[in-house]
């Protein structure tokens, strides 16, 4: 099959060749609906930018772009800290790219803008996109999602091992009715966390249905309000212990059951993920699971920097968690 080239997009585009070489290197003299339309065409016929590997290398960016659809939380602050740090210390910039709309990641994926991309973004980049980084052989990162190819490493925490030791911690203090408040749906880390409450909760024979399990999203608010809106009326059991996917989630539930008057850990035990902050001054104080995120940062950069210098392959790390034991989870009254 012939390889398409940069004629073959103008023409398929109904544009000039200089129109697409500024879209697809988001020069600001083409305009969003032609760069998104030159953007599309691009992927649609396959069109890889005709480069030798020694022009790649003299236009190297120095830079490192990390795309994401938020970067708000406790958990991004330190992500992107260290990230930086990390960039500096090599002598490299980072780029953070905030966007819903996957036509800016397909952009610079086809244009090429960086030497290499983190991605945390596991909902919205689906296996076509993964193809087109693979395609165009961009050196990528992704975070919160495992994808292994030649030029794509992921690093990731052991979400399944952290989601069953917190649940047999909960099970050694004598609970057995024990609830799970979901973040959001496919992310990786709350399906592994999921995946470990479960097979804990199998091992003592509890048989999990439907009542068990509550959206929180991993926003504290979201919890709040579906605490409230499920056990107000009280055709719910009351659980012996919950297990927030987060810890936004877990402080959202406490403040409900308080506001529905119960205490916690005194009437249910309530545990949640990251360590954020504010866990260790919240009252009662959080047990959670510590996640080594600023580890994740250094190591997304120092794999991503051995990929862009020294040809390395792709590798899968998982970094593994560790119980932080506070106040808000006790051994259950007899």
């Amino acid at each position: 099959m012939k390889k398409a080239t940069i004629k073959d997009v103008a023409k398929e585009a109904g544009v000039s060749i200089s129109t697409v070489s500024n879209a697809l290197n988001n020069s600001p003299l083409v305009s969003e609906d032609t760069r998104s339309k030159i953007v599309s065409v691009a992927e649609r016929i396959k069109y890889v930018p005709n480069m030798s590997g020694k022009l790649l290398k003299a236009r190297k960016s120095m830079t490192i772009g990390f795309f994401s659809s938020s970067v708000s939380g406790h958990y991004f602050y330190i992500l992107v800290d260290s990230m930086f740090k990390e960039c500096r210390r090599r002598g490299y910039g980072l780029n953070v790219i905030i966007s819903r709309d996957k036509r800016v990641l397909l952009s610079n994926i086809i244009s090429k803008n960086f030497d290499g991309i983190v991605i945390f973004d596991s909902e919205r980049v689906r296996e076509h996109e993964i193809e087109l980084i693979i395609q165009h052989q961009i050196k990528t990162v992704f975070l919160d999602r495992e994808v292994k190819s030649e030029n794509i490493s992921s690093v990731v925490f052991d979400s399944y091992k952290s989601g069953y030791d917190i649940t047999k911690y909960l099970i050694n203090l004598g609970h057995k009715r024990i609830y799970y408040i979901e973040g959001e749906e496919f992310t990786y880390d709350n399906l592994g966390r999921k995946d470990g409450y479960l097979a804990a909760m199998k091992e003592i024979g509890t048989k999990v249905t439907n009542d068990y399990f509550f959206h929180g999203m991993f926003e504290e608010s979201y919890a709040y309000n579906e605490i409230i809106s499920k056990f107000r009326l009280g055709n719910i059991p009351i659980p012996d212990a919950i297990i927030a996917a987060n810890d936004d989630s877990a402080i959202g539930c406490i403040k409900a059951f308080n506001r529905l008057g119960y205490r916690v850990p005194e009437d249910i035990s309530v545990v949640g993920f990251d360590d954020i902050e504010v866990a260790q001054y919240f009252t009662p104080s959080l047990t959670t699971v510590r996640n080594p995120i600023a580890r994740q940062g250094i190591r997304a950069v120092e794999i991503l920097m051995d990929m862009i210098d020294k040809e390395s392959m792709g590798v899968t790390e998982q970094l593994t968690g560790e119980i932080i034991y506070r106040d808000s989870a006790k051994v259950k009254a007899i």
